[in-house]
């Protein structure tokens, strides 16, 4: 029996701990707004980490572009 409840505690604590995300987010008197809620809020970190990947992309090609024309 060690077995079992080694297991099945951990597996039971992840599911009650997201039944209780999920309810706490659907839920019409407990629901965050629409901009507050998890899909939003990763959705915009993913933006801030696209356009900071973005500007350092565009800081690195004008450094080979700078480095190429310097050396001919």
């Amino acid at each position: 029996m060690p077995l079992l409840s080694r297991t099945l505690d951990p597996l039971l604590g992840v599911f009650t701990g997201v039944l209780a995300f999920q309810l706490r987010q659907n839920h019409p008197r407990t629901a965050p707004p629409d901009d507050e809620r998890l899909t939003s809020l990763i959705g915009w970190k993913l933006d801030m980490w696209k356009e900071a990947r973005r500007q350092r992309e565009a800081e690195a090609e004008k450094e080979v572009w700078a480095s190429l024309s310097n050396s001919k």
